[in-house]
């Protein structure tokens, strides 16, 4: 999937949606970002030595699980992070770098997702952790 077509399952837009492709293999999403140095978080963390902040690192994560439920959210429901767990940053991302993740469903209670997710630069593990999310409708309220 390109950057539009994740569109039609993420409601992300803007600088928030945060993966230029994804793509689902035996229920394992496969998700690609292309770390430029212009990316508005970057700005500031850190002068000089420019590190993708680990919040980002698993935004992207639960970013690519979502793909998994393709048909499950759509223009009236929103996925919302519910929890992270055994998160463990290896090594910094940086402008230059394609992070890859690979994420899975590990059990569904639905509205609530259990996963797991690992991203990768070159082959080398940067980020690993497990998270949960529950989707929910849209609310009415503005």
């Amino acid at each position: 999937m390109n950057k539009e077509e994740i569109k039609n399952i993420l409601p992300h837009r803007d600088n928030m949606l945060l993966l230029d492709e994804v793509e689902l293999i035996d229920g394992v999403a496969h998700g690609k970002k292309k770390i430029t140095e212009d990316e508005w978080f970057l700005k500031g963390h850190f002068p000089d030595n420019p590190v993708v902040p680990g919040v980002i690192l698993c935004e992207i994560l639960a970013q690519s699980v979502c793909v998994c439920l393709d048909g499950v959210i759509d223009e009236s429901k929103l996925p919302y992070f519910t929890g992270l767990d055994k998160v463990k940053f290896r090594n910094p991302v940086k402008p230059g770098d394609i992070f890859e993740t690979e994420c899975e469903i590990t059990k569904d209670r639905s509205p609530f997702y259990f996963a797991k997710g690992s991203g990768y630069v070159n082959g080398k593990l940067c980020i690993s952790a497990e998270f949960s999310f529950a989707i929910a409708n849209k609310s009415e309220d503005k």
